[in-house]
């Protein structure tokens, strides 16, 4: 191989064959790599909990945040994929998830149990307001395929939020 066909190669663009249109591609792909960067920030954030949980409740709150940041790692490949599978690009860095991400960081020191589950929760509802506005972006250049990715994932992020609301809720209520 010579060095001008090796050049070429790397200076070519990553293209999936798609039937949807340049814009689609970029309008989708660029949403996508949000809602992937957040979903990183939102899997740290929910580990980051999981393993600084305290308090009388703590194995049920560390089984369900473990149980919750493998439901939201469990979405980024697919995520990532359906970027590429489209014809666009994805994420490169964990830099990169650090400029894009939406998820507000906790690096606190302490934070109660209470409202831990409080941030995750209100986390949690952004990110199916962010993957309502992805979906209707999807809708809007007709990718179904996308879209119906879509609506699992905001199942289980609602579900989610079900969850972190239904564990904050004052036990004398």
């Amino acid at each position: 191989m010579t060095n001008s066909t090796l050049k070429s190669r790397q200076e070519a663009p990553l293209r999936t064959p798609s039937d949807l249109i340049e814009d689609a591609t970029q309008d989708i792909s660029a949403a996508l790599t949000l809602l992937l960067a957040d979903s990183f920030a939102l899997y740290l954030k929910t580990k980051n909990f999981h393993w600084h949980m305290s308090g009388p409740h703590f194995r049920d709150f560390h089984l369900m945040l473990d149980d919750q940041a493998g439901q939201i790692l469990a979405m980024t490949d697919p995520m990532a994929e359906r970027a590429r599978k489209i014809g666009g690009t994805s994420l490169r860095s964990i830099g990169q998830v650090s400029r894009l991400q939406r998820v507000l960081d906790n690096d606190a020191d302490y934070v109660t149990p209470i409202d831990m589950l409080a941030e995750l929760r209100d986390d949690n509802a952004n990110m199916v307001k962010s993957m309502r506005a992805v979906h209707a972006t999807c809708d809007e250049h007709g990718d179904v395929g996308t879209a119906s990715l879509i609506e699992n994932w905001m199942d289980e992020t609602e579900t989610r939020v079900w969850f972190l609301f239904e564990s904050c809720r004052d036990e004398n209520a």
